[in-house]
């Protein structure tokens, strides 16, 4: 379940993160009088939930600094509505979607109910952004439904790791700087793409270097490299929860139905590698 668990991300990742990179949903958050990209990214990623305030956001968003997160909520509410944003979001992302796959519509015949079934069926309790994404599985349009599902399926993931974190005794800020010392993402972007000051990134990195998972030249010990692969299993061991609906046979057919829609969106170059999503290619080793 745990390996089928980590394809299920490989193989969804993608098609959800189109919002963060096609430029024309890149350029949302102007579009709609935000200033910039990274209140527009607040806005939607937080609109499931309503008009949330920062101290919120950034509990369920759980790496983004405060400050940076209270640059933006709830200023955004001022200018445009939740229900706005989220319809822009997945319209937005529809429309990149079938620009890089015109067969998509087709497609997603098929990837829809087995999608549908493991949203509907996974617990929601202690998963509020998977909760709040599930709930608006519901479009008319199949390809914005297929986005929605597939921005569902990575909430849940992305609350399963938010908890296994807090269960490690790590905060965002040292949890970052653990996942940049193994290569998981770019050290040198992280910190300023996720608001955090030089100062704070130093003093997490010296907390972590107290535990013995960074050395003095930042980078993760074989301690810090252990930990990162305990992260990551236990991650996928909850995210795991939800294909316990699916049977054997239909979670392998999906899986294998998804891949040529995720080759399209890689060969297409929009999401960039290295990326910040910590998100390798299909075909490389995961970094721990």
């Amino acid at each position: 379940m745990e390996l089928h668990a980590r394809s299920l991300w490989l193989l969804t990742e993608p098609l959800h993160a189109v919002c963060y990179f096609d430029d024309h949903c890149r350029g949302m958050g102007k579009d709609l009088g935000l200033k910039g990209f990274w209140m527009g990214y607040f806005a939607a990623r937080t609109a499931p939930m309503g008009a949330l305030e920062p101290a919120a956001a950034t509990a369920v968003l759980g790496v983004f600094a405060p400050g940076m997160v209270a640059r933006a909520l709830p200023a955004a509410w001022s200018v445009v509505s939740p229900a706005h944003v989220l319809d822009e979001r997945g319209s937005r992302a529809a429309r990149a979607l079938r620009g890089i796959d015109p067969e998509l519509e087709h497609r997603a015949a098929e990837l829809l109910p087995p999608l549908q079934t493991i949203v509907d069926e996974a617990p929601g309790t202690a998963r509020p952004l998977f909760a709040a994404n599930r709930a608006l599985c519901d479009h008319a349009d199949p390809v914005e439904r297929l986005w929605q599902l597939v921005t569902a399926v990575r909430e849940f993931r992305g609350d399963a790791h938010l908890a296994v974190l807090a269960d490690e005794g790590l905060d965002g800020c040292e949890a970052l700087v653990l996942a940049a010392a193994t290569g998981r993402v770019p050290g040198d972007t992280m910190r300023q793409d996720r608001g955090w000051s030089e100062e704070e990134w130093a003093a997490a990195a010296d907390r972590l270097r107290a535990r013995d998972l960074v050395d003095a030249r930042g980078e993760a010990t074989e301690h810090g490299r252990m930990e990162r692969e305990r992260i990551e299993a236990a991650t996928d061991r909850l995210a795991g929860r939800l294909l316990h609906s699916l049977p054997e046979a239909q979670t392998t057919a999906m899986l294998h139905s998804l891949e040529p829609v995720v080759r399209r969106i890689l060969a297409a170059e929009v999401l960039p590698f290295p990326n910040p999503i910590g998100l390798p290619h299909l075909d490389e080793p995961m970094p721990h």
